[in-house]
């Protein structure tokens, strides 16, 4: 036997050898990681052989229970959908530019939707957040002949049910208000309007039949809430326009500059 074929059975055996112990291994790090109750499937990131859908990158699946569910909406291009909030709208995000959206004229809680081309295909969406804190999101598409063109979303306040309680309403938080929650600061005024008392007795003014009283200060997280009530006793019916506060001098000497700092209300 020449050494040439002696080489090459040489190189064939330890081929094989190697595949076999290849194997060897791969079976025992599987059952391994069995035993130690990791399933190696293609749910695990990261997977380098696509980019479809998959991530670069140690990530995990967002699951059903981190969903927010969205409300379905229909719009034309002959029509205007109106939208009734139980707050001031403070944003508004379209996905597509096939839909256009703003407030109402005058309305701060009122939002009008519709579609800017014919028969667009491909569904959008659209999110909203009110002053409140609560966040509205909608999957939006179009309709001939939408179902219905006026709606009303309503709150937990509002109608007593969790039900229809918006996702997530206390994890939203506005500058103005710092840590404080939207909705929280919405259950104090409200509780302290239901309550109605009045704690402070000796402050107020009267003059032409119109009577401003303070009934109670309060603090909850570095916000001050000023319980006031005004009285019209005059002929002339007016509504309240804005209010604000100031904060001046009690004593000023003469020849001096007198400061004054207007302060507006964040809720009012």
């Amino acid at each position: 036997m020449s050494i040439k074929k002696v080489m090459t059975m040489f190189a064939l055996l330890m081929g094989i050898a190697c595949a076999s112990y290849a194997q060897g291994v791969t079976n025992d790090s599987t059952a391994t990681a069995k035993e130690d109750g990791l399933e190696l499937v293609k749910d695990v990131y990261p997977q380098t052989e696509e980019d479809g859908d998959l991530y670069h990158g140690l990530t995990k699946k967002l699951m059903f229970d981190r969903m927010i569910p969205p409300h379905g909406l229909e719009v034309t291009y002959d029509k205007t959908v109106h939208i009734l909030f139980p707050a001031a709208v403070r944003y508004v995000d379209l996905g597509s530019p096939n839909l256009i959206a703003g407030k109402a004229d005058g309305a701060e809680n009122v939002i009008r939707v519709k579609a800017t081309v014919k028969n667009f295909r491909n569904e959008t969406n659209m999110s909203v957040i009110t002053e409140d804190g609560s966040f509205y999101t909608f999957n939006v598409k179009y309709a001939d002949e939408p179902l219905i063109l006026n709606v009303e979303m309503k709150d937990f306040i509002h109608d007593g049910s969790t039900v229809n309680r918006p996702n997530n309403a206390q994890e939203i938080y506005l500058k103005e208000l710092g840590s404080e929650s939207p909705m929280l600061v919405h259950l104090i005024m409200k509780s302290l309007h239901k309550e109605d008392k009045r704690k402070v007795k000796h402050i107020g003014c009267k003059r032409f039949g119109i009577q401003y009283l303070l009934k109670g200060i309060y603090v909850h997280n570095d916000l001050l809430y000023f319980y006031t009530e005004i009285k019209n006793q005059s002929n002339v019916p007016f509504d309240v326009d804005y209010i604000t506060f100031k904060i001046v001098d009690k004593k000023v000497a003469k020849r001096t500059a007198m400061q004054e700092q207007v302060l507006f209300p964040l809720r009012a």
